[in-house]
């Protein structure tokens, strides 16, 4: 008898959070033959997993070792599932994100998460890397027409560096055709409205959702 579409889903959660890279193949596998949907396996399974995952490294439960591992799992299930997704943008042309973590900080843990949710979600992204400097956001966004820069840090040391992003984009005079996300540890939803950025998520989930909303797709 085949396992239902919870079961399963439960099980990919599973194997990100416990790094069972091999074993997330096979049920990412049994999940497409029983005619589930893609979507759903990699966002309430593999990235919910990830989720996880990284919140037990913030409660320093998980060494960045074993987020790495974690991280192995959900790529190997989304090698599977992410070619079965059904097309995600039928609204015509791809909404397109700059990302990267600002000047002076190489946390990307949250940020690869985040990249990988876009994406999956349909958002064309063009990823800067860590400890990204900041005139590199506004040369890219200028370069491939980006309809939003997302920023991320996880250290106060380096907060400053997301309004002067913004100040960037003014006088470079693109500031009304980019929209700004920002996330991370330390950061606001207060800090994100006083250096006058759209938006501010608190995980991948919320980011998803912001984008969207961000760019008209929600």
């Amino acid at each position: 008898m085949a396992r239902s579409k919870e079961a399963l889903i439960e099980l990919m959660y599973d194997c990100v959070v416990e790094m069972e890279d091999e074993d997330v193949v096979d049920i990412c596998n049994e999940y497409l033959e029983a005619g589930y949907d893609a979507y759903d396996g990699i966002m309430d399974g593999l990235v919910a997993g990830m989720n996880k995952a990284s919140e037990l490294y913030d409660e320093e439960e998980y060494f960045v070792t074993d987020v790495l591992l974690c991280s192995d799992a959900l790529y190997a299930g989304l090698e599977v599932l992410r070619p079965h997704l059904k097309n995600t943008d039928a609204q015509g042309e791809q909404k397109k994100v700059v990302i990267g973590v600002v000047e002076g900080d190489t946390h990307d843990i949250g940020k690869n998460l985040v990249k990988i949710m876009l994406e999956t979600a349909g958002f064309d992204m063009y990823d800067l890397g860590r400890d990204v400097p900041l005139d590199a956001f506004i040369e890219k966004a200028k370069e491939v027409d980006a309809d939003i820069i997302a920023m991320s840090t996880l250290m106060t040391t380096t907060m400053g560096g997301m309004g002067t992003v913004i100040k960037k984009l003014e006088e470079a005079g693109i500031r009304d055709k980019v929209k700004v996300m920002i996330g991370g540890g330390p950061i606001s939803r207060k800090f994100a409205d006083e250096i006058g950025a759209e938006g501010y998520s608190r995980n991948a989930v919320e980011a998803v959702k912001l984008a969207k909303q961000l760019t008209g797709i929600a």
